[in-house]
Protein backbone atom coordinates (compact mmCIF):
# COMPACT_ATOMS: atom_id res chain seq x y z
CA UNK A 1 0.00 0.00 0.00
CA UNK A 2 3.05 2.26 -0.08
CA UNK A 3 1.97 3.48 -3.53
CA UNK A 4 -1.13 4.98 -1.97
CA UNK A 5 0.99 6.69 0.65
CA UNK A 6 3.64 8.09 -1.68
CA UNK A 7 1.25 9.94 -3.97
CA UNK A 8 -0.11 11.78 -0.95
CA UNK A 9 3.11 13.78 -0.75
CA UNK A 10 1.84 15.90 -3.62
CA UNK A 11 -1.34 16.96 -1.86
CA UNK A 12 -1.87 20.11 0.17
CA UNK A 13 -2.29 18.98 3.76
CA UNK A 14 -4.89 20.77 5.84
CA UNK A 15 -4.35 22.29 9.25
CA UNK A 16 -6.73 20.51 11.64
CA UNK A 17 -6.41 23.42 14.09
CA UNK A 18 -8.33 25.59 11.61
CA UNK A 19 -11.36 23.38 12.23
CA UNK A 20 -11.38 24.23 15.93
CA UNK A 21 -11.45 27.95 15.23
CA UNK A 22 -14.18 27.80 12.58
CA UNK A 23 -16.96 28.51 15.09
CA UNK A 24 -18.56 25.12 14.39
CA UNK A 25 -18.46 22.01 16.56
CA UNK A 26 -15.81 19.73 15.01
CA UNK A 27 -17.25 16.30 14.13
CA UNK A 28 -14.65 13.58 14.55
CA UNK A 29 -14.42 9.86 13.74
CA UNK A 30 -12.69 8.09 16.64
CA UNK A 31 -9.72 5.73 16.39
CA UNK A 32 -11.24 2.23 16.23
CA UNK A 33 -9.20 -0.96 16.09
CA UNK A 34 -9.84 -2.71 12.74
CA UNK A 35 -12.57 -0.25 11.78
CA UNK A 36 -11.37 3.35 11.27
CA UNK A 37 -9.28 2.37 8.26
CA UNK A 38 -9.05 4.21 4.95
CA UNK A 39 -12.24 2.80 3.38
CA UNK A 40 -14.43 3.67 6.38
CA UNK A 41 -12.80 7.11 6.72
CA UNK A 42 -13.62 7.71 3.06
CA UNK A 43 -17.27 6.83 3.76
CA UNK A 44 -17.78 9.06 6.83
CA UNK A 45 -16.08 12.01 5.11
CA UNK A 46 -18.91 11.87 2.52
CA UNK A 47 -21.38 12.42 5.38
CA UNK A 48 -20.13 15.58 7.15
CA UNK A 49 -17.32 14.10 9.25
CA UNK A 50 -14.66 16.83 9.63
CA UNK A 51 -11.68 14.93 11.01
CA UNK A 52 -10.70 11.24 11.09
CA UNK A 53 -8.30 9.19 13.19
CA UNK A 54 -6.54 5.98 12.19
CA UNK A 55 -6.87 2.95 14.46
CA UNK A 56 -4.32 2.96 17.30
CA UNK A 57 -0.87 1.86 16.05
CA UNK A 58 1.89 0.64 18.39
CA UNK A 59 4.69 3.11 17.65
CA UNK A 60 7.56 0.74 18.44
CA UNK A 61 6.32 -1.88 15.92
CA UNK A 62 5.61 0.82 13.35
CA UNK A 63 9.15 2.24 13.60
CA UNK A 64 10.82 -1.18 13.61
CA UNK A 65 8.92 -2.99 10.87
CA UNK A 66 8.21 -2.01 7.26
CA UNK A 67 5.60 -4.79 7.20
CA UNK A 68 3.79 -3.13 10.15
CA UNK A 69 3.91 0.24 8.38
CA UNK A 70 2.41 -1.19 5.19
CA UNK A 71 -0.40 -3.04 6.97
CA UNK A 72 -1.22 -0.44 9.64
CA UNK A 73 -1.15 2.82 7.70
CA UNK A 74 -2.73 3.46 4.32
CA UNK A 75 -3.94 6.81 3.08
CA UNK A 76 -4.63 8.72 -0.14
CA UNK A 77 -5.09 12.26 -1.45
CA UNK A 78 -8.67 12.65 -0.22
CA UNK A 79 -7.97 11.32 3.28
CA UNK A 80 -7.52 14.67 5.04
CA UNK A 81 -7.46 16.06 7.63
CA UNK A 82 -6.06 12.87 9.15
CA UNK A 83 -4.69 12.14 12.63
CA UNK A 84 -2.55 9.04 13.20
CA UNK A 85 -2.99 7.67 16.71
CA UNK A 86 -0.04 5.96 18.38
CA UNK A 87 0.42 3.90 21.51
CA UNK A 88 3.83 4.81 22.93
CA UNK A 89 5.73 5.01 26.21
CA UNK A 90 9.08 6.40 25.02
CA UNK A 91 9.50 9.92 23.69
CA UNK A 92 12.07 9.13 20.98
CA UNK A 93 10.08 6.22 19.55
CA UNK A 94 6.98 8.42 19.35
CA UNK A 95 9.08 11.08 17.57
CA UNK A 96 10.43 8.54 15.09
CA UNK A 97 6.89 7.33 14.33
CA UNK A 98 5.67 10.93 13.97
CA UNK A 99 8.50 11.70 11.57
CA UNK A 100 7.53 8.74 9.35
CA UNK A 101 3.87 9.82 9.04
CA UNK A 102 4.45 13.57 9.01
CA UNK A 103 4.56 13.96 5.19
CA UNK A 104 1.27 12.04 4.81
CA UNK A 105 -0.87 13.08 7.78
CA UNK A 106 -1.96 16.28 9.51
CA UNK A 107 -1.04 15.30 13.07
CA UNK A 108 -0.48 12.54 15.59
CA UNK A 109 -2.38 11.63 18.74
CA UNK A 110 -0.94 9.90 21.79
CA UNK A 111 -3.33 7.30 23.21
CA UNK A 112 -3.63 7.84 26.98
CA UNK A 113 -7.11 6.32 27.23
CA UNK A 114 -7.13 2.69 26.08
CA UNK A 115 -8.24 0.63 29.13
CA UNK A 116 -7.48 -2.80 27.64
CA UNK A 117 -5.36 -5.00 29.88
CA UNK A 118 -2.73 -5.80 27.25
CA UNK A 119 -2.13 -2.10 26.53
CA UNK A 120 -1.82 -1.14 30.18
CA UNK A 121 0.43 -4.14 30.92
CA UNK A 122 2.77 -2.87 28.18
CA UNK A 123 2.78 0.63 29.65
CA UNK A 124 0.52 2.07 26.93
CA UNK A 125 -2.92 3.64 26.90
CA UNK A 126 -4.78 4.66 30.04
CA UNK A 127 -1.89 3.98 32.44
CA UNK A 128 -0.27 7.14 31.01
CA UNK A 129 -2.85 9.37 32.74
CA UNK A 130 -0.94 8.51 35.92
CA UNK A 131 2.35 9.64 34.35
CA UNK A 132 1.81 13.33 33.50
CA UNK A 133 5.56 14.03 33.32
CA UNK A 134 6.06 11.26 30.74
CA UNK A 135 3.10 12.54 28.67
CA UNK A 136 4.55 16.04 28.84
CA UNK A 137 7.96 14.73 27.78
CA UNK A 138 6.55 12.85 24.79
CA UNK A 139 4.51 15.84 23.58
CA UNK A 140 7.50 18.17 24.00
CA UNK A 141 9.84 15.87 22.06
CA UNK A 142 7.48 15.60 19.10
CA UNK A 143 6.92 19.37 19.14
CA UNK A 144 10.69 19.98 19.12
CA UNK A 145 11.60 17.41 16.47
CA UNK A 146 8.87 17.91 13.87
CA UNK A 147 9.68 20.95 11.75
CA UNK A 148 6.16 21.59 10.46
CA UNK A 149 4.46 24.00 12.92
CA UNK A 150 1.04 23.12 11.43
CA UNK A 151 1.45 19.44 12.37
CA UNK A 152 -0.79 18.81 15.39
CA UNK A 153 0.15 16.83 18.50
CA UNK A 154 -2.89 15.83 20.58
CA UNK A 155 -3.69 13.37 23.36
CA UNK A 156 -6.75 11.25 24.15
CA UNK A 157 -7.39 10.53 27.82
CA UNK A 158 -9.79 9.03 30.34
CA UNK A 159 -10.56 10.76 33.63
CA UNK A 160 -9.31 10.00 37.16
CA UNK A 161 -11.61 9.29 40.09
CA UNK A 162 -10.06 12.45 41.53
CA UNK A 163 -10.73 15.02 38.80
CA UNK A 164 -8.05 17.38 40.15
CA UNK A 165 -5.46 14.92 38.82
CA UNK A 166 -7.05 15.02 35.35
CA UNK A 167 -7.11 18.82 35.33
CA UNK A 168 -3.43 18.82 36.39
CA UNK A 169 -2.54 16.41 33.56
CA UNK A 170 -4.40 18.57 31.00
CA UNK A 171 -2.80 21.80 32.21
CA UNK A 172 0.67 20.24 32.07
CA UNK A 173 0.01 18.99 28.53
CA UNK A 174 -1.30 22.43 27.53
CA UNK A 175 1.84 24.12 28.89
CA UNK A 176 3.94 21.79 26.73
CA UNK A 177 2.14 22.79 23.54
CA UNK A 178 -0.43 20.03 23.03
CA UNK A 179 -2.81 21.05 20.21
CA UNK A 180 -6.03 19.70 21.76
CA UNK A 181 -7.18 17.05 24.22
CA UNK A 182 -9.91 14.47 23.70
CA UNK A 183 -11.58 13.44 26.94
CA UNK A 184 -13.47 10.17 27.23
CA UNK A 185 -15.67 10.99 30.21
CA UNK A 186 -15.19 7.71 32.08
CA UNK A 187 -12.50 6.38 34.40
CA UNK A 188 -10.31 3.41 33.46
CA UNK A 189 -12.57 1.02 35.43
CA UNK A 190 -15.82 2.28 33.91
CA UNK A 191 -17.17 0.67 30.74
CA UNK A 192 -20.91 1.17 30.26
CA UNK A 193 -21.64 3.52 33.14
CA UNK A 194 -23.00 6.98 32.25
CA UNK A 195 -20.41 9.41 30.86
CA UNK A 196 -19.33 12.19 33.24
CA UNK A 197 -20.04 15.16 30.98
CA UNK A 198 -19.71 17.43 34.03
CA UNK A 199 -16.05 16.36 34.27
CA UNK A 200 -15.46 17.31 30.62
CA UNK A 201 -17.02 20.70 31.33
CA UNK A 202 -14.65 21.30 34.26
CA UNK A 203 -11.64 20.34 32.10
CA UNK A 204 -12.85 22.71 29.37
CA UNK A 205 -13.19 25.54 31.91
CA UNK A 206 -9.71 24.80 33.32
CA UNK A 207 -7.83 25.00 30.01
CA UNK A 208 -7.63 27.34 27.05
CA UNK A 209 -6.95 24.83 24.27
CA UNK A 210 -9.65 22.98 22.30
CA UNK A 211 -11.29 20.09 24.18
CA UNK A 212 -13.07 17.23 22.41
CA UNK A 213 -15.83 15.30 24.21
CA UNK A 214 -16.05 11.53 23.72
CA UNK A 215 -18.43 8.86 25.02
CA UNK A 216 -21.98 7.68 24.22
CA UNK A 217 -22.71 10.08 21.36
CA UNK A 218 -25.03 8.20 19.02
CA UNK A 219 -26.88 10.88 17.02
CA UNK A 220 -26.29 14.40 15.76
CA UNK A 221 -28.72 15.57 18.45
CA UNK A 222 -26.56 13.86 21.10
CA UNK A 223 -23.53 15.65 19.66
CA UNK A 224 -25.26 19.03 19.94
CA UNK A 225 -26.44 18.26 23.49
CA UNK A 226 -22.95 17.24 24.61
CA UNK A 227 -21.52 20.41 23.09
CA UNK A 228 -24.02 22.49 25.08
CA UNK A 229 -23.48 20.48 28.29
CA UNK A 230 -19.68 20.63 28.22
CA UNK A 231 -18.71 23.61 26.06
CA UNK A 232 -16.45 21.19 24.15
CA UNK A 233 -15.05 22.41 20.83
CA UNK A 234 -15.50 19.03 19.16
CA UNK A 235 -17.23 15.67 19.56
CA UNK A 236 -15.62 12.31 18.84
CA UNK A 237 -17.79 9.32 17.96
CA UNK A 238 -16.97 5.61 17.66
CA UNK A 239 -19.87 3.13 17.92
CA UNK A 240 -22.43 5.73 16.85
CA UNK A 241 -20.64 6.06 13.50
CA UNK A 242 -20.23 2.31 13.09
CA UNK A 243 -24.01 1.95 13.48
CA UNK A 244 -24.73 4.96 11.27
CA UNK A 245 -21.85 6.40 9.23
CA UNK A 246 -24.22 9.16 8.02
CA UNK A 247 -25.03 10.33 11.55
CA UNK A 248 -23.07 13.60 11.33
CA UNK A 249 -25.15 14.52 8.27
CA UNK A 250 -28.27 14.34 10.45
CA UNK A 251 -29.63 10.89 9.50
CA UNK A 252 -31.34 9.03 12.36
CA UNK A 253 -30.45 5.65 10.86
CA UNK A 254 -28.20 4.50 8.04
CA UNK A 255 -29.74 5.52 4.69
CA UNK A 256 -29.64 3.02 1.83
CA UNK A 257 -27.50 5.49 -0.13
CA UNK A 258 -24.83 5.18 2.58
CA UNK A 259 -24.93 1.36 2.33
CA UNK A 260 -24.56 1.68 -1.44
CA UNK A 261 -21.60 4.05 -0.95
CA UNK A 262 -19.96 1.61 1.47
CA UNK A 263 -20.26 -1.27 -0.99
CA UNK A 264 -18.66 0.80 -3.75
CA UNK A 265 -15.88 2.22 -1.54
CA UNK A 266 -15.08 -1.13 0.09
CA UNK A 267 -14.87 -2.94 -3.23
CA UNK A 268 -12.73 -0.16 -4.71
CA UNK A 269 -10.31 -0.34 -1.75
CA UNK A 270 -10.16 -4.14 -1.73
CA UNK A 271 -11.51 -4.27 1.84
CA UNK A 272 -11.17 -7.83 3.27
CA UNK A 273 -14.50 -9.66 3.41
CA UNK A 274 -14.73 -9.92 7.22
CA UNK A 275 -14.29 -6.17 7.64
CA UNK A 276 -16.66 -5.39 4.73
CA UNK A 277 -19.33 -7.70 6.21
CA UNK A 278 -18.91 -6.52 9.83
CA UNK A 279 -19.39 -2.89 8.84
CA UNK A 280 -22.62 -3.82 7.04
CA UNK A 281 -23.83 -5.76 10.09
CA UNK A 282 -23.32 -2.65 12.23
CA UNK A 283 -24.93 -0.34 9.66
CA UNK A 284 -27.99 -2.54 9.18
CA UNK A 285 -28.52 -3.37 12.87
CA UNK A 286 -31.37 -0.86 13.25
CA UNK A 287 -33.02 -1.42 9.88
CA UNK A 288 -33.22 -5.24 9.77
CA UNK A 289 -35.50 -7.70 11.57
CA UNK A 290 -34.22 -10.54 13.75
CA UNK A 291 -35.02 -12.98 10.97
CA UNK A 292 -33.11 -10.93 8.39
CA UNK A 293 -30.10 -10.70 10.72
CA UNK A 294 -30.07 -14.50 11.10
CA UNK A 295 -29.65 -14.81 7.35
CA UNK A 296 -27.43 -11.82 6.63
CA UNK A 297 -24.98 -12.25 9.51
CA UNK A 298 -23.91 -15.75 8.44
CA UNK A 299 -23.27 -14.96 4.77
CA UNK A 300 -19.70 -15.97 3.97
CA UNK A 301 -18.70 -14.34 0.69
CA UNK A 302 -18.75 -10.93 -0.95
CA UNK A 303 -20.90 -12.24 -3.79
CA UNK A 304 -23.48 -13.64 -1.32
CA UNK A 305 -23.64 -10.27 0.47
CA UNK A 306 -23.99 -8.37 -2.82
CA UNK A 307 -26.78 -10.70 -3.98
CA UNK A 308 -28.59 -10.29 -0.66
CA UNK A 309 -28.36 -6.47 -0.74
CA UNK A 310 -29.53 -6.41 -4.35
CA UNK A 311 -32.45 -8.78 -3.77
CA UNK A 312 -33.74 -7.22 -0.53
CA UNK A 313 -32.74 -3.57 -0.76
CA UNK A 314 -32.07 -2.88 -4.43
CA UNK A 315 -28.47 -1.98 -3.57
Amino acid sequence: MIGDIVETKQCQLKDPMDLFYSGQVVKICAPMVRYSKLAFRTLVRKYSCDLCYTPMIVAADFVRSAKARDSEFTTNKGDHPLIVQFAAKEAQILCDAARIVCPFADGIDLNCGCPQRWAMAEGYGACLINKPELVRDMVRHVRNQIDNPRFSVSIKIRIHEDLKRTVDLCQKAEATGVSWITVHGRSVEERHQPVHYDAIKIIKQSTSIPIVANGDIKTLKDAENVHHLTGADGVMVARGLLANPAMFAGYEETPLKCIQDWVEIALEHGTPFTCFHHHLMYMMERITSKQEKKVFNVLSSTSAVLDYLNNYYGV
